[in-house]
């Protein structure tokens, strides 16, 4: 698996020169977006409205991800009219991938920390201002996520509930918490804001998810980064006085998305489950991981059977588990075709 660098830095890149760059800023908010001229406005509209900013040097970079519609130009539209004191920047990012946008966002920032809403997060009036709150009060944070409502453009299914996290939907309360790392629970990459300087220290230039693009639904390119930071000691903290709607539409709870989404994100668990596994134990984790999949495998047949068909949340659950017993032999196959081009 070493071989694989699926999401990597230009070549002509490197790291020393990432570090050299001077932050100016206390903040940069990043907006990675594919065609996302239509969702965009409302987003820009929140940020334009932020209060009590006055004490915060912030900016605002929209990185547009390859896009093919009007992203551009609803972009210089605000540009050309826009009074804030805090600058609207645009990026064109023409290698396709969640992943390579994030990169390229911290290539570009000017800001400690980095931001990052999706082009359907629309923050509350004072979310800039409860992040360099949170950043000034714990030194010892690598990232930070929010606290994330759903705006459902139909409602779930009653049970839905047992996967709503997968969508972004991170409600843990009202108080402040650290996710351990014992417990393998990390935030989304909707609302995360990232120390710079953690990033640049923890995350390799290459790393393996690049998440979703056509043709391929392979996720979880932000708990990647986010193990790494872990590992490298930085604290990763739950902060719920950074609130966020998730606008999640019809498409999102068809069978036709969720089935794929919930297959690439048990594709990906080979890779952020390695991330923090001594070379040494390596073969061990992987043989108890995959004794615990089966176990949760056959637990879910025993309670849901054939009901799993026809209940779209218990169909969800069990394609989990079974893409996670494939990440393996997935990624080793990966890596084979890899070895093959070089």
């Amino acid at each position: 698996m070493n071989n694989i660098q699926v999401c990597d830095f230009p070549s002509s890149i490197y790291l020393d020169e990432f570090q050299k760059t001077e932050l100016e800023l206390d903040l940069t908010i990043a907006i990675p977006t594919y065609n996302g001229a239509n969702r965009l406005p409302e987003l820009l509209n929140k940020l334009k409205n932020q209060v009590n900013t006055e004490h915060i040097e912030w900016e605002i970079i929209v990185i547009d991800n390859n896009s093919s519609d009007l992203t551009a130009k609803v972009v210089e539209k605000y540009q050309l009219n826009w009074s804030c004191p805090y600058k609207l920047k645009y990026i064109f990012e023409p290698q396709q991938g969640a992943a390579y946008a994030r990169k390229r966002a911290i290539r570009e920032a000017k800001g400690k920390f980095v931001g990052f809403l999706d082009d359907d997060n629309y923050p509350t009036a004072n979310w800039v201002e409860a992040a360099y709150n949170f950043a000034q009060k714990y030194p010892l944070v690598g990232a930070f996520g929010s606290q994330i409502h759903p705006d459902w453009e139909v409602e779930p299914p009653e049970n839905f509930h047992r996967i709503a996290p997968f969508l972004a939907i991170t409600e843990r309360g009202n108080q402040p918490l650290v996710y351990e790392a014992k417990k393998r629970i990390l935030p989304p990459s909707a609302g995360l804001v990232v120390r710079r300087q953690a990033w640049l220290e923890s995350v390799p230039q290459a790393t393996i998810l690049s998440g979703r693009v056509n043709g391929n639904m392979v996720t979880s390119e932000d708990l990647e980064v986010l193990a790494y930071i872990q590992k490298s000691g930085w604290e990763i903290w739950y902060n719920p006085e950074m609130e966020i709607t998730h606008k999640i539409p019809r498409l999102r709870l068809q069978k036709e998305y969720l089935i794929p989404f919930f297959w690439g994100i048990g594709l990906s668990r080979y890779v952020t489950r390695m991330v923090q596994v001594k070379k040494e134990y390596k073969w061990l984790t992987i043989v108890a991981y995959m004794l615990n999949d089966l176990r949760k495998l056959f637990k879910h047949i025993v309670k849901y059977g054939i009901q799993a068909k026809t209940d779209l949340v218990a169909d969800c659950e069990r394609q989990l588990i079974i893409s996670t017993l494939v990440s393996p032999f997935y990624w080793w196959k990966q890596a084979d075709i890899q070895k093959q081009k070089s």
